[in-house]
């Protein structure tokens, strides 16, 4: 190697000039750096391209040089059954590629013993494969590293599998999920857990029960070893729920349920976590009922009665019509903080009621007890202020001390007793004298007259 150029290196041959091999004959990698292929001194062997370009340069491929060789080892690998060793040098779509002097495909189904879904984690890792399938025409090498590891773990698997006994619990970890079980490792052999013996629940997804990495106790079911393959049950090693129904409660017993779902013969209780009984429509009320919806709903809580238990076939028959009382469980509601406060509100509004019937009260007698002044001023007080009469002061100084009157007229202060009595001392005064002006003498005399003679 004389030189290298992002695009291309010069390899010098001892030809008239040197060789050329452009940056894509260089790896089977795609986009390569020539400077971490190649370096300056290197000896390299290419296969000839071309002998001559337009520019009159003889064209080398180390990339197909490296495939010539690798076929031969590769195709002698295959026949003695023997397997290959490579870097994972690429992710594609459907698997890895590996570099074994030429791109080898390792599907993602073969990767491991169980499906990896994530093979990024692979990159850069050297893998043991068997070669699996070969097409020298079509340049295709297909290779299995699952078949490597079944051929290696054989012998522990046969021991594994010699020593399950149908009805052993052993202890395994939860190594892969699909939807129709669970894989279960159990120290070099796979056994599944079927859906339906996940759980004695209905299952969906056995996502809902198990985890993958997750330690669990299964039972052994079947053992084939002609096929390598352990049947596992996750729900035998838990006591059956209808088991346990069948020895808390006897028939006549009355429980609690709630209605689950409602259907033309009837209504299904859920009387248990995972056990649900039917009410028959008969068994509903007293009277004739058409349907379930005339009775209950979705949602209420029931108190039913325990007719028949039917383990093996897996039914409960309940009754709500034999129920004493009422069967229908009514919630009850506490009252909130908030709804209490309304119930003192009006004790609060009729005691600041109180104290307003003693302020009315003085109104309609005014002049009842002209002579107890100090008692009803008090109380007088507030409608004083609403009703200014500045002509009400001189008959209370009057009636206290009988001053002369010249001695209080800058007061304005009114007296709430004689308010009433006003406009018609005004309107006398207006009749007698016309139109002339009523002194403050003329008042005061024309109220002890009043006074005299009342």
């Amino acid at each position: 190697m004389v030189r290298i150029d992002p695009d291309e290196v010069l390899l010098d041959i001892g030809y008239k000039s040197e060789g050329v091999i452009p940056t894509k004959e260089l790896s089977i990698r795609h986009d390569v750096d020539p400077s971490e292929e190649v370096s300056i001194g290197d000896e390299l062997e290419a296969l000839v391209l071309q002998k001559e370009d337009k520019e009159g340069r003889l064209i080398l491929s180390k990339k197909r040089a490296q495939y010539e060789r690798a076929w031969g080892r590769i195709e002698e690998v295959m026949e003695s059954g023997g397997t290959i060793e490579g870097p994972v040098i690429e992710v594609v779509k459907g698997g890895l590629i590996l570099d074994i002097g030429l791109r080898g495909f390792l599907p993602a189904s073969l990767v491991d013993l169980r499906r990896v879904r994530d093979l990024h984690p692979f990159v850069g890792q050297a893998l043991e494969c068997k070669i699996i399938e070969l097409d020298r025409n079509r340049n295709n090498v297909v290779l299995s590293r699952r078949a490597f590891l079944e051929e290696s773990q054989s012998e522990s698997r046969k021991k594994v599998l010699e020593s399950l006994q149908p009805g052993e619990r052993r202890t395994g970890k939860v190594s892969s999920i699909v939807n129709f079980g669970a894989f279960v490792d159990l120290g070099g052999v796979d056994g599944l857990v079927h859906v339906s013996e996940l759980s004695w629940r209905h299952v969906e997804h056995p996502g809902e029960v198990v985890t993958v990495g997750e330690d669990v106790e299964v039972e052994v079911l079947d053992i084939d070893l002609d096929r390598e393959r352990v049947s596992l049950s996750l729900k035998a090693t838990q006591e059956d729920p209808w088991k346990e129904f069948e020895r808390k409660y006897n028939a006549g017993e009355v429980i609690e349920g709630e209605v689950t779902k409602l259907v033309p013969f009837g209504a299904f209780v859920r009387v248990s976590e995972d056990i649900e009984g039917l009410v028959h429509i008969s068994e509903l009320s007293e009277a004739h009922v058409e349907s379930a919806e005339e009775v209950v709903s979705v949602g209420d809580r029931v108190r039913v009665k325990v007719v028949d238990v039917d383990v093996s076939r897996r039914r409960i028959s309940l009754s709500m019509r034999r129920v004493e009382g009422d069967a229908i469980i009514t919630p009850e509601f506490e009252p909130e903080p908030d709804e209490v406060v309304p119930e003192s509100a009006p004790e609060a509004e009729v005691e600041a009621a109180e104290p307003e019937p003693e302020v009315e009260a003085p109104e309609p007698e005014p002049e009842a007890q002209p002579e107890a002044d100090a008692q009803p001023e008090p109380e007088a007080q507030p409608e004083a202020d609403a009703q200014p009469e500045p002509e009400a002061q001189p008959e209370a100084d009057a009636e206290e001390a009988e001053p002369e009157p010249e001695a209080q007229p800058a007061e304005p202060e009114p007296e709430a007793e004689i308010a009433p009595e006003e406009p018609a001392a005004q309107d006398d005064g207006a009749e007698e004298g016309g139109d002339e002006d009523v002194s403050l003498e003329d008042i005061v005399a024309d109220l002890r007259r009043r006074e005299g003679r009342e």
